[in-house]
């Protein structure tokens, strides 16, 4: 499959799966990996960067399960990143062998500070490396694209240079990556349009850009650069990633969406033209978000564009006013238009199985009889400690009973707490081990949550340190659902987990567990392959 140059839209290059992965904690399974990018192909982008295969045999068998169940015909490209060395390019073509539309993504750095400190090479060394490396990945594969790293603070002169030489020697498409989110909109401009004047066969390829966030600039800086040209933009779901993270998907897809008058005369047409600027299915935005959210167990901030729980509320007197009189007065989309249902209380304790169902299709969930089986025990058993059951609350449901579950994995079998201000507080967990022993223990801690997780570690007896808690709630009202999300960290590693009850120290307790269970499953893994230790080296160089 082959992008033409300079298309009459923007191609959504989703790097959720490769640069998003790097937020700390953020680790992710390759089941859940999978499960997002399922998810990503629904939501209609073009291309989905699986990972950077040479980084790990994990990270390997996501990129090459990812092109064989989601890479099919006519599905979005599937994309493996690669350092411009061999062993990197040899890893990516050999995961990508199954995609259907495979491309590797190759990036060397380019700026004198990278150069001087980290690859410690000469100008003309990198440009040899870059021209030879890029005519390597062609070898394997038609699509290549290719990363100047730290473009945004190379001297234009070598960009322009090494830009010329890697699309001769067979580049399709060039990114531009703003790696440390040092640009300013304007300087944006000035840099994009500096590629397009000095690099003679500039036209040749997709332009691309890829923007980091650290000035709180990213978004504006990919705007800015689809207003000079370029046609292809890398982003992640809720603008996940390294350091403060990368241009949001929904953010810019948004835009496009909400200024088509603005944008259209960038893409030479019609201020009133109705033609879409992106593939993406917006009404997919909001599941995209959640399902990110749930297994990165990374939270989107309430004031977070588009896709945070304050994005359409309205608490100021005018401004309810406002809407109620006339939507467009404070509001410039509509929730629907991400897949946002309205939060509609229609569903109780003496709801039956067949409502139960027709409400969750109507939300976007098509759930198997096994997971529909256990949703809607978990619904019965939450809609009896509550009296209304709100849209937002069946989701917290669904995402809780329907996560990926791991292979002969702990089990949470019984939690029992005592607590209060003259009574240490106390806690009795009862845990179904993978081999289906049942154990249980007590302890007490500084409060019910400590006392909770020092039981549970107890009996679980992996090493693990708690290095964050937080607790969200999924609607209002006394009983409203807790969502707690943890973070642990073993070694260099962190592993999150999420879970909602009534009760959040129910909650944290089955957070803990789903966190410990995803350790589990990482040192099961490297105790099977610890004879390949020395294969493959965890690499950490971003772009």
């Amino acid at each position: 499959m082959s992008i033409q140059p300079q298309p009459d839209r923007v191609i959504i290059f989703d790097t959720t799966l490769r640069d998003g992965e790097q937020s700390p904690g953020a680790t992710l399974l390759v089941e859940e990996k999978l499960a997002i990018a399922h998810q990503l192909s629904l939501l209609g982008v073009d291309v989905i960067e699986a990972g950077f295969a040479v980084a790990s045999p994990g990270d390997f068998e996501a990129v090459k399960t990812i092109a064989q169940q989601v890479g099919v015909l006519g599905g979005p490209i599937i994309c493996s990143l690669a350092r411009a060395i061999r062993q990197d390019i040899q890893a990516a073509a050999e995961a990508l062998k199954p995609a259907a539309h495979p491309r590797i993504h190759t990036f060397i750095s380019t700026s004198d500070i990278h150069l001087k400190y980290q690859l410690k090479k000469s100008r003309s060394e990198v440009l040899a490396i870059a021209q030879e490396m890029v005519t390597y990945a062609k070898s394997f594969v038609e699509d290549v694209e290719f990363s100047p790293m730290d473009a945004s603070r190379t001297d234009p002169e070598f960009l322009y240079q090494i830009l010329e030489r890697v699309i001769a020697a067979g580049a399709t498409t060039i990114n531009i990556p703003d790696t440390v989110g040092y640009c300013t909109p304007k300087d944006m401009a000035v840099l994009i349009q500096g590629v397009q004047e000095n690099v003679p066969n500039i036209d040749q390829v997709i332009l691309s850009v890829h923007t980091q966030n650290d000035l709180g600039l990213a978004t504006a800086n990919a705007l800015t650069a689809i207003e000079n040209g370029v046609r292809q933009v890398e982003c992640t779901v809720n603008g996940i990633g390294e350091r403060a993270g990368n241009a949001a998907l929904e953010e810019i897809v948004m835009a496009l969406q909400v200024r088509k008058p603005h944008f259209n005369p960038y893409f030479g047409r019609p201020v009133d033209s109705d033609a879409p600027l992106t593939k993406i299915q917006t009404q997919e935005i909001y599941k995209t978000s959640c399902l990110v959210s749930q297994f990165t167990g990374i939270v989107v901030q309430p004031n977070k564009a588009i896709v945070g729980a304050n994005a359409f509320a309205h608490e100021s007197g005018i401004h309810q006013d406002g809407i109620l009189k006339h939507r467009q007065t404070y509001e410039i989309m509509e929730a629907a238009d991400i897949g946002l249902a309205e939060n509609s209380i229609i569903l109780g304790k003496h709801s039956g199985r067949n409502a139960f169902r027709t409400r969750l299709q109507e939300l976007g969930f098509e759930l198997s009889e096994a997971d529909l089986n256990k949703a809607f025990m978990r619904f019965k058993e939450i809609a009896d400690k509550k009296k209304e059951m709100s849209d937002w609350d069946l989701e917290a449901i669904v995402r809780d009973e329907t996560q990926i579950q791991v292979d002969k994995g702990f089990q949470l079998e019984h939690v029992q707490v005592t607590c209060g201000d003259c009574t240490c507080p106390t806690a009795t967990i009862t845990v179904v081990t993978p081999n289906g022993e049942i154990s249980t223990d007590a302890a007490v801690g500084t409060g019910p949550v400590d006392a909770v997780y020092k039981a549970i570690n107890r009996l679980v007896q992996i090493p693990n340190q708690l290095i964050e808690f937080s607790v969200q709630s999924v609607t209002g009202g006394i009983d409203a659902l807790g969502t707690v999300t943890i973070r642990l960290r073993y070694q260099e590693r962190i592993f999150s987990g999420q879970a909602s009850d009534t009760d959040i120290v129910v909650a944290a307790a089955y957070a803990h567990m789903n966190a410990l269970n995803r350790l589990y499953r990482f040192l099961q893994r490297e105790t099977q392959k610890s004879h390949a230790s020395g294969s493959a080296s965890v690499v950490n160089f971003l772009i």
